[in-house]
């Protein structure tokens, strides 16, 4: 079997260089464990970024996709379906608790494939919601969004980043797409000064994350969701989180909006919905909002979302999700594996260590310096996880992980970073 070099040498010579790996080739996974082509074992500290929540090929999972593999993989939207109608009536009924719906209008859904997918539907879908529904005059809606946000990277959402670097790619992606407001994250007193300053009959919804996994893993604000929520009701703004990072328990709870018991008006929703194994994401609101009043056919589409191999994953993996408890295992681990990073930074440390934060099992080291040689030699000694803005080390495992296997990373890391 060829090595590890062989591998990545394949991929920087044939794969554009969008990314900047870390150099470790995975062949095979199972569990929270990974092992590349020499047999090194390494502990899955990113999940794909969420994706992983139910770990690497989980038996339940794959059984679904071989077994449906075996039926049909593909229709198009030009046809019905078997699996799409009860994936989405799941989904449905999983979301619609965890959606604001005050005229009892009833929760519908709009099924695509990858996160970046599911954002762009969500913002079509609040434009649209916004001429039909709230007479914003045409070509006038406005839509809000926080600094240090990330939401994909379609040349629209790069638009609206504050990354300039990675995301903007210092104005070669120009020019942007308009209509969309920047203020800062966990400021609720800003989000209504902006909206008055607009004018609330311009303004068609807020885009936020509860809590920005790109930018660090940054936590808002105690309070601050239920004070968006409350901002967006007065003035009939929709109020849209982005839950495709911290959805299907990763932060302790089922939804990351779920921590101050608020309901958000549309939900977007992907990586941990596919199972780790294919890529299924949807936008899940209200009829109100998505109703064929408001998308008629021909006016949003996907070839492959809602399709029947999509679907019969996504249903698995929403079962698995709620039967084995994994938001209340993340809750009780995350909050085991935070304390343990937490004692860690009270040591001296190689590069001196500026803060340690986290919810359930979405953590993440702050480092005064440059972190990229310290995700390195994690990797080296058996711990995959990544930096974000140089500085920052995520650690996110799948919510399966035990606290043996804890007890594991967290030794490796503290020999890694102890002086």
């Amino acid at each position: 079997m060829p090595d590890s070099k062989y591998y990545i040498d394949l991929d920087n010579e044939y794969c554009a260089h969008n990314y900047h790996p870390i150099p470790v080739v995975i062949s095979k996974a199972e569990g929270v464990w990974v092992y590349d082509p020499e047999g090194n074992k390494y502990i899955d500290c990113l999940s794909a970024y969420s994706s992983q929540n139910t770990g690497h090929c989980h038996p339940e999972i794959i059984k679904a996709l071989k077994e449906q593999a075996d039926k049909v993989t593909l229709t198009s939207r030009a046809f019905y379906n078997d699996m799409m109608g009860p994936f989405l009536k799941k989904l449905c009924e999983v979301v619609g608790p965890h959606i604001n719906d005050p005229n009892n209008s009833g929760i519908m859904a709009l099924p695509m494939n990858t996160g970046t997918e599911a954002v762009s539907s969500g913002l079509k879908v609040a434009r649209a919601w916004g001429y039909i529904k709230k007479k914003i005059p045409k070509n006038e809606a406005k839509i809000i969004v926080c600094r240090d946000n990330f939401h994909g990277r379609s040349i629209t959402i790069a638009g609206f980043s504050t990354d300039i670097e990675a995301v903007r790619y210092y104005g070669n992606f120009g020019p942007y797409t308009p209509g969309f407001i920047i203020i800062p994250y966990g400021d609720a007193e800003e989000l209504e000064n902006i909206i008055l300053e607009i004018g609330p009959e311009k303004v068609a919804a807020f885009l936020f994350e509860p809590i920005q996994g790109e930018a660090g893993v940054k936590i808002p604000p105690e309070g601050y969701i239920k004070k968006v929520r409350e901002i967006c009701t007065k003035y009939n703004v929709l109020m849209i989180a982005d839950e495709i990072q911290t959805g299907f328990g990763r932060t302790g709870a089922f939804f990351g909006c779920d921590h101050e018991n608020v309901k958000p008006d549309a939900m977007l929703l992907g990586k941990a919905l596919g199972g780790g194994v294919y890529p299924v994401s949807a936008i899940v609101t209200t009829k109100d909002i998505i109703g064929p009043d408001v998308i008629k056919p021909g006016t949003h589409g996907s070839t492959f979302g809602g399709n029947p191999l999509a679907s019969a994953v996504a249903m698995k993996s929403l079962e698995i999700h709620i039967d084995d408890h994994l938001a209340q295992r993340a809750k009780e681990f995350g909050g085991y594996f935070l304390e343990g990073l937490r004692n860690i930074a009270k040591k001296k440390t190689i590069v001196p260590i500026k803060e340690v934060r986290g919810k359930g099992l979405l953590l993440a080291i702050e480092f005064e310096s440059d972190a990229r040689h310290i995700v390195e030699m994690f990797k080296d000694k058996g711990v995959l996880a990544k930096h974000t803005h140089s500085t920052i080390i995520r650690f996110a495992p799948p919510l399966i992980i035990t606290k043996d296997q804890i007890d594991w990373a967290l030794k490796i890391i503290e020999n890694v970073l102890v002086a």
